[in-house]
């Protein structure tokens, strides 16, 4: 759980990793107390693997960020506006390293859920925190309502010994919703705010 909250007093050891994802490469600092510190996590990357990319426009946003590989390939490979928020300091400090490694312009910043966002965005992206809890993960799921622009799309992925068929059954009570893949039972899930 430290990892999603406090975690200071977890001892630094900074490595990088380089990732490459359909045919793009990153090089990622990561550190103790981060999720998925070794390696791009399979969830990830199926997410990022099935989000139509060429089709994203405007802002977007990466909630949960971690140390940034999905905001900061997104801004790769698309050049939109990209903001990137995550409730962890050592994560928020990564991913701003992790920017200026890449050369990528993006904006990083601390909140708990969305509560220092203040933008409408086109995109919200996450790959949720789901051993900080139900409500933490409905919260960031439900919460993107109120930050997508009407027609908005909400990508998420979650695993379904995590509860992503009974997430899908919430989510379908406030957007359109559709399973676009599984994988390794990894669901990659869009909604769209009507």
């Amino acid at each position: 759980m430290a990892q999603y909250f406090d975690n200071v007093s977890l001892p630094s050891e900074i490595k990088q990793l380089s990732i490459t994802i359909l045919g793009t490469s990153l090089e990622l600092f990561t550190d103790n107390g981060v999720f998925s510190k070794d390696k791009l996590d399979f969830g990830t990357r199926l997410l990022l693997e099935n989000v139509p990319i060429d089709q994203l426009e405007g802002r977007i946003l990466d909630v949960g960020c971690g140390y940034g590989p999905i905001g900061l390939y997104i801004s790769k490979v698309t050049g939109c506006k990209v903001d990137m928020c995550d409730v962890n300091k050592r994560a928020i400090h990564l991913a701003k390293m992790n920017a200026k490694e890449n050369h990528l312009s993006v904006s990083v910043f601390e909140s708990n859920c969305y509560e220092h966002v203040q933008e409408q965005y086109n995109v919200i992206i996450t790959n949720p925190p789901i051993r900080a809890g139900k409500k933490v993960v409905y919260d960031i799921l439900l919460g993107a309502k109120d930050h997508l622009i009407p027609g908005g799309f909400l990508y998420c992925v979650i695993h379904k010994d995590q509860g992503a068929k009974s997430t899908v059954s919430e989510l379908e009570k406030f957007y359109d919703v559709s399973v676009v893949e599984k994988n390794k039972g990894f669901f990659v899930i869009k909604c769209i705010n009507h």
